[in-house]
């Protein structure tokens, strides 16, 4: 039960890393920040995934959307020319990016971190 909590612990704190700079990211434009989301989201996944903590388990529908449109994400980012954002491409990353913060509040809500 000590290491489920643990992974809890350990998960949310990503959650919060994800939410932070997905906050900058709005902020500032910078792609750069796509990195931070890719490190954050990689180590949800390692805590999440197979996680035998029942919180963690009921958490996958958000989290898969969160995994799946980050997949975008670098889909997208691999199709620009010159590493170019046109507006298509913007357009797309910004509804992917939305779907993620959706997510991210989705989850947030459910474990208590914010009023709904």
């Amino acid at each position: 039960m000590e290491e489920a909590s643990k992974q809890l612990t350990e998960f949310v704190e990503q959650l919060t890393r994800l939410g932070g700079t997905m906050a900058e990211l709005f902020q500032r434009g910078n792609v750069a920040l796509f990195s931070e989301m890719n490190a954050a989201i990689k180590e949800m996944h390692r805590l999440q995934h197979g996680s035998s903590d029942k919180v963690l388990q009921a958490l996958e529908p958000e989290c898969a959307v969160i995994y799946g449109n980050f997949d975008m994400i670098v889909q997208v980012l691999r199709t620009t020319e010159y590493g170019e954002i046109d507006a298509g491409a913007q357009t797309a990353l910004n509804r992917l990016l939305h779907n993620i913060n959706g997510a991210v509040v989705n989850i947030a809500t459910a474990l208590g971190l914010m009023g709904e």
